[in-house]
């Protein structure tokens, strides 16, 4: 029976399904040198963000296949290194979709209507009703960086709030923009004067690191407040204290800091500023839905399929799988073959095959049968 290893806490659910398959064994408590001491007799890996997944943890993992992190991103895993062993890794990318929409939201609304300052006057003992003035979302521009899976859900969300959605995403086609009533423009388009009140920011990836900097906030309508629920680095965070000061920027809604937690840093107690905690993905049904769709991709992976959601695999749709299973089967024994030559000199060969009809395939592997043999005719190779 494969071997499991959870280190950090995932929905009860995910351990349930896990333990159905496998033998499980959640260690909350381990520290780095007992997890590289112990690793090595696991078949897979789970993990959230706190578990560094390097290039040492997955060479001490002789027996690791896969890997799963209970989260969307994957920033804590080499893949690089999983991929070079061999090792499939999974997430739980479409988990949080829902939280994270509802979530940036709740920060338009409270950028808003200001909802934390009011909150906080009226906890300190005031009634100060003229002096927190706001504004109405309806008829007002959102604009999203970024049109995926929680663009999407931010999108639909805020079309039922009578807002006109803009979109700056290279890879998403006008039909689907059309079919969530968003207008898709440029970058230089979104952030043009008078076109939108709110940016919100969605991915983060190499490209969009710092994207907001100086000269891009000096683009957008003066006035306007930014959101950021996705990743911190997004947003140059000197550049939008010197926005915020200057008037160029109403507010921000932060719940992500490109370092966390923010140690020292202004934007926490602005008076302009609405912070939290990271909380995007901290609902229940959110975590319910990582810990399955991470327990599924591992099972999948151990079991030799292609997870849903494999980070270092492409996706294959089950109606395809039963028709390319016997030659993803011959491509692994054929890549285990190409290891062991590439290891070591090869001496000899020794090589044992049959003819057969191409009617006669083996339903399992793909190997042809002869007819009234009972060997495989798959060719086995063995070096002295």
């Amino acid at each position: 029976m494969n071997r499991i290893l959870v280190t950090e806490k995932i929905a009860p659910e995910g351990v349930a399904l896990l333990r159905e398959r496998a033998a499980v064994d959640v260690q909350l408590e381990l520290d780095r040198q007992a997890l590289l001491a112990s690793i090595g007799g696991y078949d897979a890996l789970v993990v959230r963000s706190a578990t560094k997944v390097n290039a040492e943890l997955i060479a001490a993992g002789a027996q690791l296949r896969a890997i799963g992190r209970a989260g969307t991103g994957v920033d804590n895993i080499d893949v690089e290194a999983a991929t070079r062993r061999g090792i499939t890794v999974v997430n739980a990318p479409a988990s949080n979709n829902v939280a994270v929409a509802e979530l940036t939201i709740g920060l338009l609304l409270g950028l808003a209507r200001r909802i934390p300052q009011a909150h906080a006057s009226t906890a300190a003992g005031k009634w100060e009703r003229n002096t927190f003035m706001g504004w109405e979302v309806r008829g007002k521009a959102l604009g999203l960086i970024g049109l995926g899976r929680i663009g999407s859900e931010v999108a639909r969300r805020a079309r039922g709030m009578e807002m006109h959605v803009l979109a700056y995403d290279p890879v998403v086609s006008f039909d689907r923009a059309a079919q969530l009533g968003v207008e898709i423009v440029s970058l230089d388009e979104l952030l043009a004067p008078g076109r939108m009140s709110f940016p919100s920011i969605v991915p983060l990836l190499d490209g969009t690191r710092n994207l907001f900097d100086s000269a891009r906030l000096a683009q957008m309508k003066r006035g306007a407040y930014l959101i950021n629920a996705s990743r911190g680095g997004i947003v140059d965070e000197a550049a939008l204290l010197a926005s915020l000061a200057s008037g160029q920027l109403g507010g921000a809604a932060l719940d992500v800091f490109s370092e966390e937690p923010p140690k020292g840093s202004p934007l926490i107690d602005h008076p302009q500023v609405i912070t939290t905690p990271h909380i995007g993905a901290s609902s229940a049904e959110a975590q319910t839905h990582a810990g399955l769709d991470v327990a599924g991709g591992v099972l999948a992976a151990l079991a030799g399929e292609t997870p849903r959601y494999a980070v270092n695999a492409p996706f294959v749709a089950p109606e395809a799988w039963a028709v390319i299973a016997p030659y993803l089967a011959l491509g692994r024994h054929m890549a285990a073959l190409a290891m062991q030559l590439i290891q070591e000199p090869v001496r000899s060969y020794e090589i044992e095959y049959c003819a057969s009809s191409p009617r006669s395939i083996h339903s399992r592997f793909g190997w042809q049968c002869c007819k009234g043999c009972s060997r495989p005719t798959a060719p086995s190779a063995s070096r002295r």
